[in-house]
């Protein structure tokens, strides 16, 4: 059985706040504690990569949970244009560093294009929580 929640955020700097605590909120609701902490952390660098590169001003972008047996599934989509791509960034830079991480920490990792903007994907293997 899968369960999804999803929840629309402004383009706000609070919105990266705001995701990470639905995130949080959400697999507690779940029972799920196994990565809770990665999965966190990526939902709010993928809310920041979309607050700061993919929102076009005026417009939300969405976060969708998606709960399977073993897998937990975020999903970040926005309406603005272009594609990120992960990059190592050097020592001396002071940004850049999150999409690494958060491909680093997923055991998948997805850039899809959309016919407007584009969805992040990240999936991460999980103990059994609750039955949705």
């Amino acid at each position: 059985m899968s369960c999804c929640r999803r929840q629309r955020f402004p383009r706000a700097r609070v919105s990266v706040r705001a995701a990470r605590q639905f995130v949080g909120d959400t697999l507690g609701e779940w029972g799920i504690s196994d990565r809770r902490d990665d999965i966190r952390l990526c939902a709010s660098e993928l809310a920041t990569n979309a607050v700061l590169h993919g929102v076009p001003e005026g417009r939300e972008f969405e976060v969708v949970l998606i709960r399977t047996p073993g897998v937990v599934s975020i999903a970040v989509r926005d309406s603005g244009p272009g594609l990120p791509q992960v990059r190592r960034a050097a020592s001396a830079d002071f940004h850049g560093r999150g999409l690494w991480l958060v491909s680093e920490l997923a055991d998948e990792f997805n850039v899809e294009a959309e016919p407007v903007g584009k969805t992040v994907r990240v999936c991460f293997k999980v103990g059994s929580g609750c039955v949705c």
